[in-house]
């Protein structure tokens, strides 16, 4: 059992119910009823506060779901990382639109739906905010912590929300009246403006925040830092182009704060690192979650008191349909040829920068990188390393006949023999997700640097270094491969003197590498102005050998963001603008 502020649900007070959607003020005040506030008295009362702090925290965990995964895997089916999967187009053929970037619909629901989760969420957290502010610290030592813990939450939503819309309505005031939210706009600030908003809250949460928390699941000093980390490297990319989605200009000041936050000394205060092998961060059991290099994770569990605890069921759909064994698996989010392809290496041991899907991976006669292995499953290996379950190029793999192919993601999944996969209506699992990790920060902060061009490239490359080395050694669970499955290792880190255009190739490599299948690809593209460009490419390389991508075609300026939902501007009374792209 794992006693987490995430597995405290159960203690909640019920705040909110159903969906907010910010253009109704009906919807927003259905959940300002009297029995989801608090009176004199009751704002007076710590325990009270605690379950409203909790309830905002467990709505990150309650308001996602299969479909609208605020790990975002739904979304990343945009990349060159990973095909939808499924049964076929059909099977969640909004998710196919997205894939090929053809046929989206502002009435969409998978659009609407997570526009409505993450507003939802943010309720929840305004609602904790606003009776923080009533309650006397004396009476309430926590106050100013729980705040910033509110308003790191506050942020998340935010950000989720802006990566995905770019143009959205920020929530900062938890004391908005009827007439406040029928007049908020999704254009009252610039782009640049909308990430210093998330900002703002980061930095209060920031001065605020513990080292060291006592209870996993509550933001450290180190997330906070992670998290500004991330969101200035965002905001270093100007898009502030009102006709375009161009990158205008890069920030040195915030690519200047990306470096203040990402310094290791932050980071070793807190006791985070790299974890000694890579395949540590993706394990369900309880002696690998929360290790050195999970800086903030949303803590799943099981055996906590409840039926089936609190199960991360928002990869229900990823699971491979194993017969007798993961019956009902969806088979969604297969990893694509081309992520495959970027880690084989070369004879020296480093990738093929340039040429890396000049030919298909072959694992009898190309080299790889260990890390393979650890993010992909492949025909001919063990899935999830239990040689009970080889994977082979049938349909147990792929529940489209092959159209999606047969690899099968890893990091999502876990041995269906391990104890942790359990059956509801979907399959879930106990294994955290993991949203901010050091590897993370040390790739950020690699970016910075070579983007910053002041000197310090070689720090830079030390810091993919490190990556690679540790990868190398990332051999815990995959050590027999090469002798029992004829694979071959090989890996090596950078010696040369490289330019500022050399060492951003290596760094956007490294990056795909160590994060692929983590739903940060598509964003990275889009936040260094390269989607057009590398989707495209990536679609005409696909066409001839996946037929769903024959029609496929991304359009600059339209297809880096999702429109904004219809529902939702409809119900703004003109106070919603579309996005760019003719939607």
């Amino acid at each position: 059992m794992k006693t987490n502020i995430f597995s405290r649900i159960a203690l909640a007070t019920v705040i909110t119910a159903g969906a907010l959607s910010l253009g109704s003020c009906d919807d927003f005040l259905d959940h300002q009823t009297p029995q989801g506030t608090l009176d004199e008295t009751q704002v007076k009362d710590p325990s009270r506060i605690d379950n409203l702090v909790i309830s905002a925290y467990a709505v990150y965990m309650s308001a996602e779901d299969i479909n609208s995964s605020f790990s975002m895997w739904n979304f990343d089916v945009r990349s060159d990382d990973a095909y939808k999967g499924g049964n076929g187009t059909s099977d969640g053929d909004v998710f196919h639109q997205l894939e090929i970037s053809q046929g989206i619909l502002t009435t969409n629901w998978n659009i609407s739906s997570m526009w409505e989760r993450l507003y939802n969420c943010i309720s929840r957290v305004n609602t904790a905010l606003a009776q923080l502010e009533k309650i006397d610290a004396a009476a309430y030592p926590l106050k100013d912590e729980r705040v910033a813990e509110m308003k790191f939450l506050r942020a998340y939503g935010h950000f989720l929300l802006k990566r995905l819309y770019k143009n959205i309505p920020f929530v900062t005031n938890p004391d908005l009246n009827y007439d406040d939210y029928n007049n908020l706009s999704n254009t009252q600030y610039t782009n640049d403006e909308g990430w210093q908003l998330i900002i703002n809250d980061l930095e209060d949460a920031y001065k605020v925040l513990p080292v060291k928390q006592a209870e996993v699941g509550r933001p450290s000093k180190a997330a906070a830092a992670a998290f500004l980390t991330k969101v200035y490297l965002y905001k270093a990319y100007h898009q502030d182009d009102a006709t375009s989605n161009k990158v205008t200009s890069i920030s040195a000041d915030d690519l200047k704060k990306v470096v203040e936050y990402s310094d290791p000394s932050i980071y070793q205060a807190g006791g985070f690192d790299l974890e000694a092998d890579f395949h540590n961060n993706f394990r369900p059991e309880t002696q690998y979650e929360n290790g050195v290099e999970s800086i903030w994770a949303i803590q799943y569990s099981m055996n906590d008191g409840t039926k089936l605890g609190n199960l991360n069921w928002s990869y229900g759909l990823i699971v491979p349909n194993i017969p007798g064994v993961t019956d009902g698996g969806c088979d969604f989010y297969k990893p694509s040829q081309n992520l495959v392809n970027a880690f084989r290496t070369q004879t020296d041991g480093l990738p093929y920068l340039d040429t890396f899907n000049d030919k298909d991976y072959d694992k009898a006669t190309d080299y790889a990188d260990p890390r393979l292995f650890l993010t992909v499953g492949i025909p001919g290996l063990p899935y999830e390393f239990n040689k009970k379950y080889m994977m082979d190029e049938s349909d147990t793999w792929s529940r489209s006949h092959g159209l999606y192919g047969y690899y099968v993601t890893l990091k999502q999944n876990v041995d269906p023999d391990c104890g942790y996969l359990i059956k509801g209506s979907w399959w879930g699992t106990a294994e955290n997700r993991i949203v901010l990790r050091y590897a993370d920060v040390l790739l950020e902060r690699a970016e910075a640097l070579v983007q910053l061009n002041d000197g310090r490239i070689n720090e830079a490359i030390a810091l993919v270094n490190k990556l690679r080395t540790r990868a190398k050694h990332s051999l815990g669970v995959i050590s027999n491969y090469e002798t029992d499955y004829g694979v071959h290792f090989n890996i090596s880190t950078y010696d040369g003197s490289y330019n500022q255009a050399q060492a951003l190739k290596i760094v956007k490599m490294e990056r795909r590498l160590e994060m692929g299948m983590e739903c940060e690809r598509f964003f990275d593209l889009v936040r260094w102005g390269e989607a057009a460009e590398v989707l495209n490419k990536y679609y005409a390389e696909e066409a001839g050998d996946c037929s769903i991508y024959k029609d496929a075609k991304f359009t600059k300026d339209r297809n880096e963001y999702l429109p904004i939902p219809f529902s939702q501007i409809s119900a703004s009374n003109g106070h919603y603008t579309q996005n760019i792209g003719n939607w």
